[in-house]
């Protein structure tokens, strides 16, 4: 057939059948038995380190926002977003909001108030609460926990309107009871923002929500503009640049954590089932080139039936082509010879999602101590946890799962210790205050102990 014969629907309609009938999904697998395994499989022992030309873009567009303010922002917007701002509207208008809304569909709306409802659930459980006690001198010690006054909420942009993610973040902002949450996402080609996204925002409790993304975006909510009052914490995914931001802002703000692109670890023996591993593989890889996918099995025949299953199924999926890039250049299969030697590996990688699909599932939890989430047995998809179970789908990734946990309502919490004395209580303690004193150098302190009870 010569597509030179065909109208252009058909031409395209013909190559994308054609690009459908040929896949040959090649993803990198690497045998125990086999030279240099454990040199590659030592190497998912990572951590968080960003490049250092990261580093130096997003310096350098956090020194500008500094300087210009409002001007770099709006600047930024129109070489990034094709999208051109004035000062005046960098903010999401109260008839964009209301527009937003009432384009939401019913079955939007019921998805929205059931992700909310678990999210309220989860978050009565994770809030610390106020408490109080006697130390051994007889002092009253304790905590008092406040929800901050100001939160910003990062969600990104792309091709996907990302809802479960303002979901996951301002929803649980709003459930530890924020007074202010301030949102920060890209705008679309025609300047607004997406309005099932934006329709998200404020059912979350949102108060403003600003049409810039990126680190500029980062910057703006930490260091403020004349457009922009500066956050007390930012949280929320983003792109390499935006953890870059958070992580260089760190001390003018406060952060949630690092976390980036999506990414899953698959640890099954041979009775998970096949085609519901293919499916959590490609349902992961769907987010884009930036995902990391790794699976590691002790099963020859589990591997063989999973690669077939993701052949079929990619077959019918709309964004076939992506996944595909993703299976071939950002997937990694280990197969191993015994499945209980990989949980140190399975600790080293530190996974944002670890799927567990184990005869045996309470052996390996108990060993698990760094994943951002798991999800256990054929009946638990990492989707389920994406967008309706209730813990924040907002978790460390890149090996940052070693040193931060996901996002809970208790991180919206500022925390303020207590300490209360009596004359008793002080004169028990007078003598250890002045030891430390004594052995510090610091003899006004313990005046300051000893001067209350002459």
């Amino acid at each position: 057939m010569k597509l030179a014969n065909l109208s252009s629907f058909y031409k395209r309609l013909y190559l994308q059948l054609l690009f459908i009938c040929s896949y040959i999904v090649f993803m990198q697998v690497f045998k125990e038995s086999e030279q240099g395994f454990a040199k590659l499989f030592t190497a998912l022992d990572r951590r968080a380190i960003a490049n250092e030309s990261v580093v130096d873009t997003v310096a350098d567009v956090i020194a500008q926002v500094k300087a210009k303010g409002d001007a770099a922002l709006i600047d930024y917007t129109a070489r990034f977003d094709g999208v051109t701002l004035t000062a005046d509207d960098l903010w999401v208008s109260e008839e964009e909001k209301q527009a937003a809304l009432d384009s939401l569909s019913e079955q939007s709306k019921a998805a929205f108030a059931a992700t909310l409802e678990n999210i309220q659930i989860f978050a009565k459980h994770s809030l610390k609460q106020d408490w109080q006690t006697h130390n051994a001198q007889g002092a009253v010690i304790g905590e008092r926990f406040y929800p901050y006054d100001r939160v910003g909420v990062y969600v990104p942009g792309g091709k996907a309107p990302l809802v479960s993610s303002a979901l996951m973040t301002a929803g649980f902002a709003q459930a530890a009871g924020v007074k202010e949450i301030i949102a920060a996402t890209p705008v679309q080609k025609d300047g607004k923002v997406n309005p099932a996204l934006l329709a998200a925002l404020v059912y979350c409790g949102v108060n403003k929500v600003l049409k810039v993304g990126g680190a500029q975006a980062i910057a703006a909510l930490a260091l403020g503009t004349d457009q922009v009052q500066p956050v007390e914490k930012i949280v929320g995914p983003g792109n390499v640049y935006v953890v870059e931001a958070k992580r260089q802002l760190v001390g003018a703000v406060s952060i949630d954590m690092l976390p980036g692109p999506s990414e899953i670890l698959v640890l099954a023996d041979d009775s998970a089932n096949p085609a519901y591993i293919a499916a959590d593989l490609l349902a992961q890889a769907e987010h884009g080139p930036d995902s990391d996918i790794v699976f590691i099995t002790d099963s020859e025949n589990l591997l063989e039936s999973v690669q077939q299953a993701i052949k079929e199924q990619l077959k019918t999926l709309s964004r076939a082509e992506i996944i595909d890039k993703v299976l071939q250049t950002k997937t990694k299969v280990f197969l191993v010879e015994q499945l209980s030697s990989a949980v140190d590996l399975v600790n080293a990688y530190a996974p944002e999602h670890l799927s567990l699909a184990v005869a045996n599932q309470d052996n390996y939890i108990g060993q698990i101590r760094t994943a951002g989430a798991i999800f256990v047995g054929d009946m638990s998809p990492v989707a389920v946890g994406d967008f309706v179970a209730g813990p924040s789908h907002t978790l460390p990734t890149g090996g940052a799962g070693k040193s931060f946990s996901g996002l809970r309502a208790d991180q919206f919490q500022r925390r303020i210790s207590v300490v209360q004395l009596d004359k008793e209580s002080l004169s028990k303690s007078l003598e250890f205050v002045e030891e430390f004193a004594r052995i510090e150098g610091l003899d006004a302190h313990g005046q300051s102990a000893s001067i209350r009870l002459q």
